[in-house]
């Protein structure tokens, strides 16, 4: 009976099958994704063009890295052409070791062809023998012994019968393993290095990179952010729930992305100590005299003061300030977003009941208005115009006067040919066209907003339904407002609500609700208006409800709000200050903009759909919902000059209380923003009946002053009561017949047990 046998490969041939195999599936994937590709055109195309003094200096900084750049492409193409060369000297050796493993033929070896005659056989035997046996001057030993045997093989009816069922003349022999391996690996002699090679790989190489990611795991975030620094964000938003502006600054500075002893790469200078004194002396505001931890820490300062030079665009030395905040700067947008993601987690878990204090609206909307401030180098109450180039301070003066008032750049487009170029006559025309390309390139988006219930076989709005919110967004340049002198104003996000109130109500021309004047506005004087007039009076609902986890985050406002009589109204009910006409108030307009579900779904008689279809709008939704984070992170380029690198439009949007101040659901980020976009948002529905207003809310991180909102109303209904299935319907009789059943089976195991 024919044994087994493990050999390793004498010549190292099954080796380079391996070493074949394993290069190329480690090469094409490399080649595929590390090969250097050419900018393509329509992403030259997309590039802004403008010729502003702060986008010169911008782009020569940029291209400064450019020779690191074309150098490290270099080293690959190099290094993937050798990897090549290697692959192809491998796949050279490999064909030609096929040669060595030829299945053994006696009509070959004889030179023969098949089904000759044993006359044919043994003449070619003969001749064979003549020239290669070995006692003549042209023998062959080893060629005589195949020829030989394969005489033997054809012409002996045993030979013959085990080479045609076994390919042996010999018969069965030993199953042979081959191992991949050269048999250089085994011997004695090199044993001692095979083993300390063994040792390096899975001794020190191995564990070394397992604990390398092990501790980068543990130490960042999914968006590479410091767990510390999410931590510290944690507890200052719930330490001050109501967060303004200057102190969100403060905390984004005392960020632990900006320590050394966090960061390796923060660069700490001897010339520090003098420079950071002399600009913080011409920093007002900077409140570098706040004692609390880590807001008084050295790197926290400095981090503040170089995020204020950069607000105000104030020049620092180029060769170590300027560095500095380049760097601080090049890390905000992505602490900003965590920042963010904090405030929506806090009011989830104040709406759960796991915290008991909840961030306020403002608090997010703070840190929103605070990333647009940093693309674009601007304070908060500083213009919007101050986003296009070659326009100052000193010109503002110009755009509100007593024949115009332009205090938007949407109104700017809007203007007339002539009349823009009058209003900026003092620049040139290159400068000028500067203004208009920035212009037309900015976004003018087009928001749609539809409520309604999709998981429930009736569309109406219940107490505690899952309401989905879709918001389609539509980008176009602001480039086709040109020349358009009448437009419908958007309905900015108001900055400044007041803490008891809220406008509910748009007119019907869409006008925008009254805001407070900017520092730069010329502020009208409006008429008093006598006390004896009637006044329009406002609802009020106060409700308290927590969302679902995962669905929706709401919770009860802190406020208290009492009603005319001075009683505080209950937990339990909405309440409504009815007035004259309060029934009346709501304009036909808004009744058909801010329409419920019972505008989607008007005839609720009709019937339900079939299980196909439901599953059907089921799967599609599904894959609604997962697109935005299959899509790549490409929209449009943003003009930020004095931001340190290139900056792509992103997007919030979410659903807030602005009467409450607070979120109902968390804010999306929408990074793939280039033509249409639809968004999603869910969250519970209030658990009592009433009528509740909520904002639905798209906000920009790179622009001022192109935020949107739109008011909703939710006309939520009384929950139907769930009836009990005719199978759990029992009767009186067969009530008593169980109780007595039960009674019984008590009785009988007490019985038994006392036996």
């Amino acid at each position: 009976m024919a044994g087994m046998q493990f050999e390793y490969d004498e010549e190292g041939g099954t080796f380079f099958y391996f070493l074949l195999s394993f290069w190329g599936l480690v090469l094409i994937p490399a080649t595929y994704y590390l090969w250097p590709r050419k900018v393509k055109k329509e992403a030259e195309e997309k590039q802004i063009i403008c010729q502003c003094g702060p986008c010169i200096e911008k782009n020569h900084r940029l291209k400064a890295n450019q020779p690191w750049i074309q150098a490290k492409q270099k080293g690959i193409k190099v290094g993937l052409a050798i990897g090549w060369v290697i692959f192809a000297l491998l796949a050279y050796k490999v064909s030609k070791i096929q040669l060595d493993y030829v299945e053994y033929d006696p009509f070959v070896e004889l030179g023969i062809e098949r089904g000759a005659s044993t006359s044919e056989i043994r003449r070619a035997y003969r001749q064979l023998s003549l020239v290669l046996h070995p006692d003549k001057s042209t023998g062959d030993s080893a060629k005589f012994m195949r020829v030989a045997k394969a005489y033997a093989a054809l012409t002996d009816e045993d030979s013959r019968k085990n080479w045609e069922e076994y390919g042996n003349p010999d018969g069965p022999g030993v199953t042979r393993f081959g191992i991949a391996l050269p048999k250089w690996i085994v011997e004695r002699e090199n044993s001692v290095w095979v083993l300390g090679v063994y040792a390096a790989i899975f001794l020190i190489i191995l564990p070394l990179a397992v604990g390398t990611w092990w501790y980068r795991s543990i130490k960042f975030t999914g968006d590479q952010v410091l767990l510390d620094t999410t931590k510290l964000y944690c507890y200052f938003f719930h330490k001050t729930p109501n967060m303004i502006l200057k102190r969100a600054i403060m905390v984004l500075a005392a960020s632990w992305e900006f320590d050394k002893f966090h960061n390796k790469d923060i660069v700490e200078r001897p010339s520090d100590n003098e420079e950071i004194p002399m600009l913080m002396r011409d920093l007002p505001n900077l409140n570098e005299k706040n004692k609390e931890k880590p807001l008084c820490f050295p790197y926290s300062v400095k981090a503040r003061a170089l995020i204020h030079s950069h607000l105000t665009r104030l020049k620092l030395p180029p060769n170590s300030l300027e560095l500095d905040r380049q760097y601080v700067l090049e890390k905000c947008p992505y602490l900003i977003n965590e920042m963010i993601n904090c405030v929506a987690q806090l009011v989830a878990g104040a709406a759960t009941g796991r915290l008991a204090h909840m961030p306020r609206l403002e608090t997010a909307e703070n840190c929103m208005k605070l990333s647009q401030m940093i693309i674009q180098g601007l304070e908060d109450k500083s213009s919007p115009l101050l986003q296009l180039p070659h326009i100052t301070q000193d010109m503002l003066k110009h755009f509100c006067t007593r024949r115009r008032t332009i205090r938007s750049i949407r109104e700017f487009v809007a203007m007339k040919s002539e009349d823009r170029r009058s209003l900026l006559r003092t620049l040139s025309d290159s400068e000028y066209q500067d203004v208009i390309n920035v212009a037309s390139d900015m976004p003018n988006v087009e928001m749609t907003v539809r409520s309604e219930v999709l998981d429930d076989e009736d569309s109406t709005i219940t107490a505690g339904s899952i309401v989905t919110v879709t918001v389609t967004l539509k980008r176009q340049s602001m480039s086709e407002l040109f020349d358009k002198e009448h437009i419908e104003p958007e309905q900015p996000v108001e900055e400044d609500v007041k803490m008891d109130e809220v406008e509910e109500d748009t007119n019907q021309a869409g006008e925008s609700p009254l805001r407070k004047p900017k520092v730069w506005e010329k502020q009208k004087k409006q008429k008093k208006k006598g006390g004896h007039g009637k006044q329009k009076k406002k609802v009020k609902q106060v409700y308290n409800w927590k969302a679902a986890a995962g669905v929706g985050i709401a919770k009860q406002g802190q406020e208290s709000h009492k009603d005319p009589n001075g009683t505080v109204p209950s937990e339990d009910q909405p309440v409504t200050e009815k007035g004259e006409d309060s029934e009346e108030e709501m304009s036909a307009a808004e009744e058909s903009e801010n329409s419920g579900a019972e505008d989607q779904n008007p005839d609720n008689d009709h019937e339900p759909a079939d299980d196909d279809e439901d599953w059907s709008q089921y799967q599609e939704e599904a894959k609604k919902e997962t697109v935005l984070e299959t899509k790549a992170k490409e929209s449009h380029p943003v003009h930020c000059p004095y931001f340190p690198i290139e900056k792509q439009e992103a997007w919030w949007v979410y659903v807030a209380d602005r009467k409450a101040h607070m979120l109902i659901t968390a804010p999306v980020q929408l990074c793939s923003l280039k033509r249409e976009e639809e968004v999603k948002l869910k969250f519970s529905a209030p658990p009592r009946p009433g009528i509740y207003h909520y904002s639905v809310i798209m906000r920009s991180d790179s622009y001022l002053d192109f935020d949107q909102m739109q008011n909703i109303k939710l006309d939520v209904k009384e929950a139907k009561i769930v009836e009990d299935h005719p199978q759990w319907e029992l009767s009186d009789d067969e009530e008593k017949e169980q109780e007595e059943e039960s009674e019984d089976s008590d009785y009988s195991t007490e019985e038994e047990d006392s036996e």
